[in-house]
């Protein structure tokens, strides 16, 4: 390919990319899920009264992580997702994350939270067929992130 259609082809797709993506602001439109002290205060603010199946999601982190500052969780699916949302019962607010899941999307995520002490991790999936799914994992933390 020549330099001049490589440059012609990238200036397009550039341009036409931002509008094929989109993403919700949770912390915009779901403010109280971002105050929240409880996961189930933090579901309730951002989903509703939801009964979640607990099926369907798993959350893997280490059963004892000798640092709170960095625990390495990885959350996956296969379920078709509208979103996903990760919760913890350590610290002061219960809302870590939310993601927006493309149509056709793969949930497979891995990320570090903090926790200042042992805990729950809670994982929420709205499913595309309105459902909600849920998986959980318990850890004990050596050394708090927030405050160690």
């Amino acid at each position: 390919m020549d330099r001049r259609k490589f440059l012609s082809l990238s200036a397009v797709a550039v341009a036409v990319l931002p509008a094929s993506l989109s993403a919700i602001d949770f912390r915009a439109t779901k403010p109280d899920t971002w105050t929240a002290h409880t996961v189930a205060d933090g579901i309730k603010a951002l989903y509703g009264d939801i009964k979640p199946e607990e099926k369907g999601v798993t959350v893997k982190a280490p059963k004892v992580a000798s640092n709170g500052g960095a625990i390495p969780v990885t959350i996956t699916s296969d379920i078709s997702a509208k979103t996903v949302a990760l919760f913890q019962d350590a610290n002061p607010e219960s809302a870590v994350a939310v993601f927006s899941v493309a149509e056709g999307g793969i949930v497979d995520y891995m990320m570090k939270i903090k926790m200042k002490a042992s805990g729950k991790i809670t994982v929420i999936v709205e499913g595309t067929d309105g459902k909600f799914y849920s998986g959980s994992q318990s850890l004990e933390v050596a050394l708090g992130g927030c405050e160690g």
